[in-house]
């Protein structure tokens, strides 16, 4: 049923308003604005609607829609009247429409600031959370064209959208008239709107990762009819891994007679099997994926891998197709993992999927893994699975996922699966680059709380085809914020397992107290230097001498751990030879069980050359059964990895307790390093701090300000006077820097200024450089200053380039930095650190997400490594270093309160030991990049 246009209801498409949406169940849909051309796909989406929720949707019984419902319910203005419709395969599933009201209930247009809001689902998805993705898109839409509440009439049966409305979260009204329940709500986010999209965001993001990797049934497409080729391989692999499934090949070269393949059944096409599939592998060449995508799609398919390569990774038309896989794909509903993807791994008893191109099934245990990287993905999962060469006993993958060119499932949606996956203790990633930086560091946040995420981070971009705002942070700035958020930032696979290991079976130490105790003395001292390295506070080494027992080590490990001044235990042990030398079986049961009498704190061991040990430890004391068999290969004889890269073992006992042995002395202390760090901010975390209220902030005042500079143009850096009357508002005062063009304009501005009185250089070249000579201090009258005006000129040219300006002198202190920006991808970071060439070329600069709280401020003064200067170094005064945070927490506060501040720049803040003084700042206006994370919940675009 189509209707005519009328012209006047014709607007500019609003394009942007298009998402893909991730629903309760895990499955996608799109949501776009409903337009003239989908007047039949409305009809026939409302005769698949029962009569009871027509009836609570017109308040009577309301059959079918006549054709002026039809124009009225397609025909927009996208301002005043809109509507949203979500679709799967191109056809409405539910549909969302306000419509402006003015005092009285009428049509208005603006300044009204009301509408009413209407929805209507489909019954065969009511329960997937549709109209609540719609209520966050459509109340997106209506802030975006200036209205600021919604009203909507429910009657009291429809318990289903009364429940939508008041789990929103937003603040509302509810009242009862003439037998109809009228809510009304401002739009404005509240904390717990955010809090309620943030936890539906994470439930259903978390559940279309588990349907990939906990499926019912699996349909390999392209599998080879002779053995070989990638799509035989797999599902070889799912088969030998035991997947506890359906499992059906397809290819539509099988012939029409043929029934099975590897006793697996065989099919031409999905289509012709009988019966759902969740997840499909798909192992044919790019130019065949569009048609098995659409094959999967009408088959209900939930899930794709995709194995082709020729996507974003070959250049511009691969990046095209890459876009419209993606697009292909979400009509229908499904995730993709892929393309160029090297496959899911599920450990769990009751799944055993290996679905990818791994020729072995890892062993089950407790870590869970992200790659790009196929290769990678193939190097982490042998150092995690040869015995004497990475894990052995129980301590293995719980599930595995190699993302490829990730051109739909990402890191950040495995790690909200992972977030609260029971079977999952330490997560384990390598991102070769973050997409999307703010939400990881949000998500990355909430993760480390629960359970330690370990990340080696490439410098990377963001991943080809998607369509992301690409952070302009340095590499070291990013691995700085992730630090801050609790992620374990490492640099390399081997401290990425060496790691992992030790946080996958033995407990956070409370402290970074160490004791070393061993059979080697030079090994003891080795393990105690580096432990001085990594900010540890190792006791002097144990040495128990080469002539040590097995009851020798039980003794000193037992009375180690017993110690209260003791938080970790690294053991170091060198081979004995001679007559009762000690054997390795009895030295690792003699740690194992020593170990046994603290489970509260961490042992480590050191060994040197001792292939024998590494078995030893890792059967030690097994009482619980073993889930797969050793692998073969690994016996005793030269280990085929040098100490420096050899994967580490572990001592087996339980399932709950592993100790962890380490070829080298400064890995296992770089793996203790990094736990002790990570508890500390467990710690901390737990009281996160507060962001500080200050009674004499203006920020109504500053807002105005800016909102009146801004009139000028898109974007502009403040002069003097703006400068320090915006940051005024905020209690941030600024020495002022009058202009001396001559040597008279100096001595008239210390005049007005007061001496003594300082003479400096602005010049680009000699700004912030008071090692180049262009500054002169303590000028107490008029002829020092004349004096020092005449040297400078001399030594550096005419005061048209000099640019001199002459400042009220500062009391004496430490010259330190703060700016602050906003970053498109990143967010507001704050960052503090010395001032001068020295810091700059050591980048010793801390940084902080906006906005800071008191804890922050407290931990990013003493984050740098120059910090001793504020604290009394080599005896010096130590500076007002609380008069510094509070700085600091105000600037947060203007950058936070009025994101249009895109950046500032305090150089330099005298710490001085009474207050600080801020004697140059720079302050960037412009329109403030778009808040994703604010916003409605959404799926990368393409």
């Amino acid at each position: 049923m189509q209707t005519p246009a009328d012209p006047q209801d014709r607007h500019e498409y609003p394009s942007h308003w298009e998402a893909d949406v991730v629903l309760r169940d895990g499955g996608t849909a799109r949501i776009r604005p409903i337009t003239v051309d989908d007047a039949d796909r409305l009809v026939s989406f409302y005769e698949q609607v029962s009569d009871e929720s027509k009836y609570y949707r017109f308040f009577a019984p309301y059959p079918r829609l006549s054709a002026k419902d039809v124009h009225r319910f397609t025909h927009h203005d996208f301002v005043d009247r809109v509507g949203l419709a979500a679709t799967i395969g191109g056809e409405f599933i539910a549909t969302v429409r306000y419509d402006r009201i003015g005092p009285g209930g009428m049509a208005a247009s603006a300044p009204a600031d009301e509408a009413e809001v209407a929805f209507l689902v489909q019954d065969a998805h009511q329960g997937r959370g549709v109209a609540s993705a719609l209520l966050e898109h459509i109340a997106a839409v209506a802030r975006e064209r200036g209205i600021r509440r919604f009203a909507a009439e429910v009657l009291p049966a429809n318990t289903k959208m009364i429940k939508v409305f008041m789990d929103a979260g937003y603040t509302q009204q509810r009242s009862f008239e003439d037998g109809v329940v009228r809510l009304e709500f401002d739009l404005e986010p509240t904390d717990r709107s955010l809090a309620v999209q943030r936890a539906r965001e994470q439930r259903a993001e978390a559940r279309s990762v588990r349907r990939l990797l906990a499926p019912g049934s699996v349909a390999v497409i392209g599998v080879g009819r002779t053995p070989g080729g990638v799509g035989r391989s797999v599902l070889g692999n799912l088969r030998e891994a035991g997947f506890t499934g359906r499992l059906h090949a397809v290819n539509q070269a099988f012939p029409a007679d043929l029934k099975e393949v590897d006793g697996v059944s065989a099919h031409r096409s999905v289509r012709d099997i009988d019966g759902p599939v969740d997840l499909a592998v798909v192992a044919v060449p790019a130019d065949h994926v569009p048609d098995v995508v659409t094959e999967c799609g009408e088959h209900g398919v939930q899930g794709l891998v995709v194995l082709a390569a020729g996507y974003a990774e070959s250049g511009p038309d691969g990046r095209e197709r890459q876009r419209e896989l993606v697009r292909h794909a979400r009509t229908y509903g499904m995730r993709i993992i892929g393309p160029n993807a090297f496959g899911i791994i599920n450990t769990a008893d009751d799944v055993r999927l290996n679905a990818s191109l791994a020729p072995e099934m890892p062993r089950p245990g407790r870590i869970g893994l992200f790659a790009q990287s196929g290769a990678i993905g193939i190097a982490l999962l042998s150092r995690l699975h040869r015995r004497g060469g990475g894990v052995t006993g129980t301590t293995g993958v719980s599930t595995f996922v190699s993302s490829g060119n990730r051109a739909d499932v990402s890191g950040n949606d495995v790690l909200q699966y992972w977030y609260d996956d029971p079977d999952t203790d330490v997560v384990l990633m390598y991102l070769e680059s973050i997409g999307n930086p703010r939400k990881f560091t949000r998500l990355s946040r909430r993760t480390a709380a629960a359970k330690p995420l370990v990340v080696v981070q490439g410098e990377g971009s963001a991943p080809q085809g998607h369509a992301v705002r690409a952070t302009r942070l340095p590499h070291a700035t990013v691995s700085a914020l992730l630090r801050q958020a609790g992620v374990i930032r490492v640099d390399t696979i081997t401290e990425l397992v060496d790691a992992g290991l030790l946080l996958a079976r033995q407990p956070l130490p409370a402290g970074p107290r160490v004791v070393i105790l061993g059979n080697s003395e030079s090994l003891g001292l080795l393990t105690y230097d580096r432990c001085l390295a990594e900010g540890l506070r190792p006791a002097r080494p144990l040495d128990l001498t080469t002539g040590a027992t097995a009851a020798d080590f039980h003794r000193a490990l037992s009375e180690a751990l017993a110690d209260e001044s003791c938080d970790a235990v690294v053991v170091t042990a060198i081979p004995t030879i001679g007559e009762g030398a000690v054997g390795d079986a009895e030295l690792a049961e003699a740690l194992r069980s020593a170990a046994e009498g603290a489970p509260g704190k961490p042992v480590l061991v050191v060994h040197v050359e001792l292939g024998g040990l590494a078995e030893a430890l890792s059967a030690a004391g097994r009482t619980a059964p073993q889930a797969t068999a050793p692998a073969s290969g690994t016996g005793g004889g030269a280990h085929p990895w040098p100490p420096a890269e050899r994967p580490p073992t572990v001592v087996s006992h339980s399932y709950s307790r592993l100790i962890p042995a380490y070829p080298a002395a400064e890995r296992a202390v770089r793996a203790l390093a990094e736990a002790v760090k990570y508890a500390q901010w467990r710690r901390e975390a737990a009281e996160p701090g507060k962001v500080p209220e200050y009674d004499d902030i203006d920020e109504k005042g500053a807002a105005e300000l800016i909102g009146g500079l801004l009139e000028r143009g898109e974007g502009l850096t403040l002069g003097v006077e703006e400068t320090c009357a915006l940051l005024g508002r905020y209690g941030l005062d600024v020495h002022r820097a009058l202009p001396a063009p001559t040597a008279d304009a100096a001595v008239t501005a210390a005049r007005d200024l007061g001496y003594p009185v300082a003479l400096k250089a602005t010049a680009p070249h000699l700004r912030h450089r008071a090692d180049l000579g262009g500054v002169r201090l303590d000028l107490a009258d008029e002829e020092q200053l004349r004096r020092a005006y005449s040297e400078l000129t001399e030594l550096f040219g005419q005061p048209e380039e000099l640019r001199p300006v002459v400042q009220r002198m500062a009391p004496r202190g430490v010259d330190t930095v703060v700016r602050a920006v906003i970053d498109p991808a990143a967010g507001a970071v704050l960052s503090f650190g010395l001032a001068g060439a020295a810091s700059q070329l050591l980048g010793d600069m801390a940084h902080r997400l906006v906005p800071v709280t008191d804890r922050d401020a407290t931990s990013l003064v003493r984050s740098i490594r120059t910090a001793p200067l504020l604290f009394g170094w080599r005896g010096s005064k130590p500076v007002d270093t609380p008069a510094l945070e509070e700085l600091l927490l105000r600037v947060s506060r203007l950058v936070d309160d009025h994101p249009e501040v895109v950046a500032v720049t305090l150089e330099p803040v005298v710490v001085a030991r009474q207050g600080v003084s801020v004697l140059g700042a720079t302050v960037r206006l412009a329109p403030p990049p778009a808040r994703d994370d604010l916003g409605p919940r959404t799926l990368p675009a393409y």
